[in-house]
């Protein structure tokens, strides 16, 4: 049985997950992940290959450009772009796997947000908040834009199930109905991108079974334009119910609503590695620099030992 296990010790981020997907692929695989990705250039999305180092550690960190610029760059605090910002309209490490399946979906295969604004978020992409990034994306409008994009249908739905997690996490956290949940820059493109490259990449790479380690979400608190909230973000916190997690390692977020939506979206279950004959490792870098921990999500891939 093929199967992917997703190490998050670092926590998690969209980009961060695409680019560990991203650094499993042969040559010809990732020709076809970057020609698609893209292909939605029409949408103003297209993808830009790196390597980064985190540690000594030689990763792949893609970059998604929005009309041809990094999403909201130069912003002094640098935080991830699906963070928890979104605005309602009025550890254990067992050997025993927790499996998780509040959602219904089929491992076939054929990758916030109250109006609280938190700067300490950096895994990924910095960004300037100005008037112009700060749509008001609603779970419709996402749904709408992610119909319009040129890629298959079932990648197009397993996204919007993504999304549709996000979206129950932000009503429950924010006490709100899910129609009226707005969604700030976890609404904007270049999320939406982390979110359709993370499925592009899934349906790629094609494998049997998917498997998470229990995640690390950081600690301590973050400041937002309305207060001082704890780590993890209520959101996060809501879409983690059920998931193995612990805080560890650095005091600040680690796992965004994004990342957690899409570990919860597409394991299987959560624990520790089973016993495999790993083929080919991936590394998805973040952009923050930590002193003593590689920020990065490791991702081993190869054949299940029964």
């Amino acid at each position: 049985m093929k199967t992917l296990y997703l190490e998050c010790r670092m926590g998690a981020a969209g980009d961060m997950l695409m680019s560990a997907l991203y650094d499993l692929m042969d040559e010809a695989q990732k020709e076809q992940f970057l020609n698609q990705m893209n292909g939605l250039s029409a949408a103003g999305i297209t993808v830009k290959p790196g390597r980064k180092t985190t540690c000594g550690i030689s990763g792949e960190h893609l970059t998604i450009l929005v009309n041809g610029e990094e999403e909201h760059a130069g912003e002094p605090h640098e935080h991830s772009h699906d963070h928890e910002h979104c605005h309602e309209h009025e550890h254990d490490h067992d050997h025993e796997y927790c499996h998780e399946h509040d959602h219904n979906h089929e491992h076939d295969h054929d990758h916030e947000h109250d109006h609280e604004h938190c700067h300490d978020h950096d895994h990924d992409h910095s960004h300037t908040h100005d008037a112009h990034h700060h749509h008001h994306a609603t779970p419709e409008s996402v749904a709408a834009a992610i119909d319009g994009l040129t890629v298959s249908d079932e990648v197009k739905e397993k996204a919007k199930d993504v999304y549709q997690l996000i979206a129950e996490a932000e009503a429950s956290a924010h006490g709100t109905d899910i129609g009226l949940v707005h969604y700030h820059e976890v609404g904007a493109m270049d999320a939406v991108a982390d979110v359709v490259g993370v499925s592009l990449a899934l349906s790629i790479l094609n494998p049997d079974q998917i498997l998470c380690s229990p995640i690390n979400t950081g600690t301590g608190m973050i400041r937002c334009a309305h207060g001082i909230m704890p780590v993890p973000a209520p959101a996060t916190a809501a879409l983690l119910l059920g998931v193995p997690t612990y805080g560890d390692s650095e005091d600040t977020e680690l796992c965004t609503p994004t990342g957690a939506a899409l570990l919860k979206y597409y394991s299987e279950a959560f624990g520790n590695r089973p016993v495999m004959n790993v083929e080919k490792i991936g590394y998805g870098v973040g952009t923050k620099d930590f002193d003593e921990h590689a920020n990065c999500i490791r991702a081993f891939y190869g054949e299940r030992v029964k």
